[in-house]
């Protein structure tokens, strides 16, 4: 075939697909229905798309196909109803990946145990995509990664597939900015970042994202939407790092750090807003700086406030557990005879997720110390980890009187902070949820 022909057999591929997805009849495979997979496939399915989400959770599969959300994200009724019009349905094989014009991978990408890239998710992913791959298919990652990950990892295990990228199959980055549990910005209106490195993928790709996005920016390529995302979620933790030292500082001076950043922030310019707490956690904060810290030494650069940030952050479980045993030496209580109630182990107010949270890693460092340890969560009825399983209490007037010390870790508005002030001992609260209590401030330390 002359090069002629070739490019006019790669424009056909291209239109038909466009054509296809502004028809919203090309049929899309959502890889992973977590915090992000779940909540976008719901939004390709409700504006007419019909959506197959592969999920290898089976147990997560066959509850989408009862209808049944797990996702906070999600309205249950909105998901049941576009499961019983056949819009969305769940599947546990890649075998799907033929039938699928366009296919969103939204899987996890943690840290090893070093704090570098784990990427056998994406691999695995893209692995079995490629063993299926047909021409006409648009692959877009919106799993948070380094810099080059698309473009280095993922297309070339597609290529070897003997199709080429910006020909047969298109390739796009498009990193997902999901804040769980924000009612104000969701999958829909948040602004959505799309990168291709060649320009017919680009163009396929915003042809996509502009279907149910509300407004899409544009990047010239794959690596530059990478790492916008991973500078994002630097910007975030760089930011609570300084207001963590902050807190540790004002602990030594004998300053209330809430107070003075009350009143720093009252300043209408030049300022923005970020509080101290027992450390960072879910599934970006904690996780994407690092990957960017990694890529740069690649590039022989070191990210000198990145790394400091993150031993800053990492340092705040254990400050919490070093303030609270000076908090029970006040009260005439050893650690070893010590019952402490832990209110929340999300890391985050009002969602069930406890993915890297810091207060688990609190309740490690207590329970070191031989503190009898106990917690309620209204979100998190039972938590699991490698090295510790423990479930929610019933908050009870008994549970909270009981303890020697209970400490705020998670904000959770649906307790009433003053109830547990009135009924605790004393109360260690390290993110200022008692800031509206009015009685018995005597019987409150913050962070």
């Amino acid at each position: 075939m002359t090069a002629r022909a070739l490019s006019l057999a790669a424009t056909e591929v291209r239109e038909t697909l466009i054509a296809r997805i502004r028809a919203q009849a090309a049929h899309v495979g959502v890889v992973g229905l977590g915090y992000v997979g779940l909540p976008f496939a719901v939004e390709k399915a409700k504006v007419g798309f019909p959506v197959t989400g592969i999920e290898q959770n089976s147990l997560r599969a066959a509850a989408i196909n009862r209808g049944e959300n797990y996702i906070p994200d999600v309205q249950d009724e909105e998901l049941a109803q576009l499961v019983r019009d056949g819009r969305l349905r769940a599947v546990s094989t890649f075998d799907v990946v033929p039938e699928l014009d366009v296919i969103v991978i939204c899987v996890p990408t943690p840290l090893t145990k070093n704090l570098t890239p784990d990427l056998q998710y994406v691999e695995h992913v893209t692995r079995e995509i490629a063993r299926r791959l047909r021409p006409g298919q648009l692959i877009s990652l919106e799993s948070t990664t380094y810099p080059g990950t698309t473009d280095g990892v993922i297309r070339p295990i597609l290529e070897a597939s003997g199709l080429k990228v910006g020909v047969d199959f298109f390739l796009a980055h498009s990193p997902e900015r999901v804040d769980p549990g924000n009612k104000r910005y969701t999958t829909k209106n948040t602004n959505k970042l799309v990168g291709a490195t060649d320009p017919a993928s680009r163009e396929v790709a915003l042809a996509f994202y502009s279907q149910t996005i509300q407004h899409v920016v544009l990047v010239s390529s794959a690596a530059a939407a990478e790492l916008v995302k991973v500078f994002e979620n630097t910007f975030r933790a760089v930011n609570i790092a300084l207001v963590n030292e902050l807190a540790m500082l004002c602990d030594r001076m004998g300053l209330n750090v809430w107070e003075v950043l009350d009143a720093a922030f009252t300043k209408p310019f030049g300022i923005l807003p970020f509080y101290p707490g027992p450390g960072v956690g879910g599934h970006c904060i904690p996780i994407d700086p690092h990957y960017l810290e990694w890529k740069a030494k690649e590039v022989n650069f070191n990210t000198h406030f990145i790394a400091l940030a993150g031993e800053i952050n990492r340092k705040m479980p254990e400050f919490v557990r070093e303030k609270a045993l000076r908090v029970l030496n006040r009260l005439g209580v050893a650690p070893s005879r010590s019952r402490i109630l832990v209110l929340g182990v999300a890391y985050k107010r009002d969602l069930g997720d406890y993915r890297e949270s810091p207060a688990i890693e609190v309740v490690r460092l207590l329970r070191r110390d031989g503190a009898n340890v106990v917690y309620h969560d209204p979100y998190v009825p039972v938590f699991r980890e490698p090295d510790l399983e423990m479930a929610s209490q019933l908050l009870s007037e008994e549970l909270v009187a009981g303890a020697d010390l209970v400490i705020i870790t998670t904000d959770h508005s649906n307790i009433d902070y003053a109830w547990v002030v009135e009924h605790a001992r004393y109360v260690f609260d390290t993110r200022n949820a008692t800031r509206n209590v009015r009685h018995h401030r005597e019987k409150i330390t913050l962070l």
